[in-house]
């Protein structure tokens, strides 16, 4: 389906042609409709899917088609992270270029500046507030906002605000909020307490569900079934390639994130860390020099599985197993964006086997099992479901590869992959250097 078999206004279809926006993804597709309704919708699809203009672009066109009062706020996205609610915002930016759409990002941070510009700007009104739980309650909570005539509330990433302690947050910012309202709410995930926030704060919702898709073709994905105390080792033995620039390990706690961090600083790798403990001002430091090539290497939790916009990561590593597939996929995709290929590679112990069987499974074993170096030690067993039966992969210290599948030789393999169901919201953001 393409964006103009909608009846969108012509100078949102005119940003969207500049954009080079032709085909709607399969969640575009599927929300749009509705949303262009004005009724209440549930969109379970992950980052990636084009989710982000699915309700930016019906909400957009709404507030240039109809009678909505100006000078107030008459829309709130709320986003878990600081690094989403900007990337929303440039992404409104965008959209409504050629519109008289005003909007407004807050989030939190120490910058005093800031926080008295929001304060002046959101009693001036905003036609979109994009905005953190924790910042806009300290507005709300000082009196610096009206939300009495807000009219679109949409509810971004809901399972990861959960994870992050801000659902009682969210109920009471809908307190403020009148209830005649449209009210959107996307998920990678819906577990049970979603489902009830569901139940409460929306009234009659279309509901949408996209199969987890399957990572980019262009994501080479291996594994080391190791010993824990191995994993060290095997990041040192990855980071003798020196042409390895710009990764990202993930890993399972905000004090694991700090052990690792430490260890591979004292093996003089350039390194940083990233979690939600982190000042605001301390988490753009470490952006900052990432971006800027100072820092190789960032030891992160999920905090950066989403909402992260540099392109040339060039391998992931999953120090602990991801939860589970839709982890997997947040977490390796953020290397192969933008037309760049990437690595991703996973640490597996024995404690993580049933895990990563499952992610393995679902993705019909397209990740390659690599042997432990033999300086390492002896490496678990581990039994991969295959349609012949079980093989197994045991990798002692006289184990040689038997093909050459040498993670830092970057060589690939020949191996089914399925096609990306669509393309990824970066895909669809404006390219500054074309527009």
């Amino acid at each position: 389906m393409l964006f103009t078999d909608f009846n969108f206004n012509d100078e949102l279809l005119d940003a969207l042609d500049a954009m080079r926006f032709k085909e709607c993804t399969p969640i575009q597709e599927a929300s749009i409709p509705t949303l262009l309704q004005g009724k209440d919708l549930i969109g379970v699809a992950q980052t990636g899917t084009g989710k982000t203009a699915a309700y930016l672009l019906p909400i957009i066109n709404r507030l240039c088609s109809e009678d909505f009062d100006s000078d107030v706020i008459n829309c709130i996205i709320m986003a878990p992270t600081r690094e989403l609610a900007q990337q929303i915002d440039q992404q409104l930016e965008a959209f409504s270029y050629f519109l008289p759409i005003s909007g407004l990002a807050v989030y939190g941070g120490n910058d005093a500046g800031r926080y008295e510009q929001e304060r002046k700007s959101m009693q001036l009104g905003a036609d979109i507030l994009i905005a953190t739980p924790g910042r806009l309650i300290t507005h709300l909570s000082l009196g610096n906002v009206d939300l009495s005539h807000v009219s679109m509330f949409v509810l971004d990433e809901a399972d990861r605000m959960m994870d992050m302690g801000f659902i009682d947050d969210i109920k009471k910012i809908i307190s403020y909020i009148p209830s005649n309202r449209q009210t959107i709410l996307f998920s990678a995930t819906m577990p049970a307490e979603i489902k009830e926030l569901a139940k409460d704060i929306l009234t009659e919702p279309t509901s949408i569900e996209l199969a987890v898709s399957k990572p980019a073709e262009k994501i080479l994905q291996y594994a080391y079934i190791c010993h824990e105390n191995q994993k060290i080792g095997l990041i040192r033995d990855i980071f003798k390639d020196d042409s390895i620039k710009r990764s990202i390990i993930f890993a399972a706690s905000k004090k694991k994130v700090h052990e690792i961090t430490n260890t591979l600083k004292q093996k003089k790798l350039n390194v940083m860390e990233m979690h939600s403990d982190l000042e605001q001002q301390q988490r753009d430091e470490v952006l900052r020099a990432f971006k800027a090539n100072r820092v190789d290497l960032i030891v992160s939790t999920d905090l950066l599985s989403r909402g992260i916009d540099i392109d040339d990561i060039s391998v992931v590593i999953n120090f602990d197993v991801p939860q589970n597939v839709e982890n997997y996929v947040h977490r390796i995709g953020r290397t192969a964006r933008a037309n760049h290929s990437g690595k991703a590679i996973t640490f597996v112990n024995e404690k993580d086997q049933i895990k990563f069987r499952s992610i393995d499974n679902y993705l019909k074993n397209e990740i390659q099992i690599v042997p432990v170096p033999e300086e390492l030690g002896e490496a678990p067993q581990y039994s991969r479901q295959t349609s012949s039966g079980h093989k197994k992969f045991r990798h002692s210290p006289n184990s040689k590869p038997t093909n050459n599948n040498n993670v830092n030789q970057g060589k690939k393999f020949k191996r089914h992959r399925h096609k990306p169901s669509g393309r990824t919201d970066k895909d669809r953001q404006p390219n500054t250097n074309k527009n």
